[in-house]
């Protein structure tokens, strides 16, 4: 299972591996050729960036598998198998992708977001989704006539989260009761939006509200001023974004830039 395991791990690290200066000291020599400690430090490095610890008997594992590496390793070139045309595609293709990778994280490097360009980017979201939230139900039915008896139903008495549980035909709010939590109106289909703000607080629609989605019975539970996430809660998802942002503008410029014929 530990073999397993660390041939995984090594796999995962020879795609990832980047290049380190080489070591003086060797592991082995298999069959005349020797062995550099370079591959050993390189796996290492990979799988601690994956948040492993590296133990004395995972660092034996390690070079285990390096040698085993270099004995499949020679045996394949002994039969040739590295001049195939198949071969030779692969390590291109691999090559390429590394290179890509080494590309994209030096451009990363040399173009950090900013402070100012992640406060920049929440004011934008601040202005976006300033105004009310309005916290809301709703009872959504295939039919008008259906709608129009939960209303009758509704002002004798019926209790809104039990019909809405029975008779709703969407899932996600069915199940809460009709509950559709806070949100900015603006979220919400124009149909729905429109019913929705005419309500006063605790009200239900008089007449069923029509939409893509079928007829709706709405209520409005509650009005609150908009509660948006503060810049230190959301700044690693804010840079993350921006950043994504960034790559995609430098490889469509790198693409619009290039001669294809």
């Amino acid at each position: 299972m530990k073999k397993s395991l660390l041939s995984g791990l090594v796999a995962a690290a020879v795609l990832g591996a980047t290049t380190l200066p080489v070591f003086a000291q060797n592991i082995a020599i298999v069959n005349g050729k020797p062995v550099p400690k370079e591959r050993v430090e390189v796996f290492k490095q990979q799988i601690e960036r994956a948040g492993r610890p590296i133990t004395p008997e995972l660092e034996n594992q390690i070079k285990e598998e390096v040698i085993a590496r270099e004995i499949f390793m020679q045996e394949a070139q002994k039969r040739g198998l590295d001049a195939t045309p198949d071969f030779k595609t692969q390590m291109e293709l691999a090559r390429q992708s590394i290179l890509i990778r080494e590309l994209f994280a030096d451009y990363q490097k040399k173009n950090p977001v900013t402070d100012a360009e992640i406060k920049a980017e929440y004011d934008k979201f601040v202005a976006a989704n300033t105004g009310k939230e309005y916290k809301a139900s709703h009872i959504l039915v295939d039919k008008e006539s259906d709608a129009k008896a939960i209303i009758a139903a509704l002002k004798k008495g019926a209790k809104f989260e039990d019909l809405a549980k029975k008779q709703s035909k969407d899932p996600g709010s069915a199940a809460r009761g009709g509950s559709l939590d806070w949100a900015n109106p603006s979220s919400y289909v124009s149909e729905f939006t429109e019913a929705l703000v005419k309500l006063n607080k605790g009200k239900i629609t008089e007449t069923p509200v029509k939409t893509q989605f079928g007829w709706h019975v709405i209520r409005l539970d509650d009005v609150r001023e908009a509660q948006l996430p503060k810049l230190e809660d959301i700044k690693p998802q804010i840079a993350q974004q921006l950043q994504q942002q960034k790559l995609a503008k430098f490889q469509e410029e790198l693409r619009s830039k290039a001669k294809v014929e």
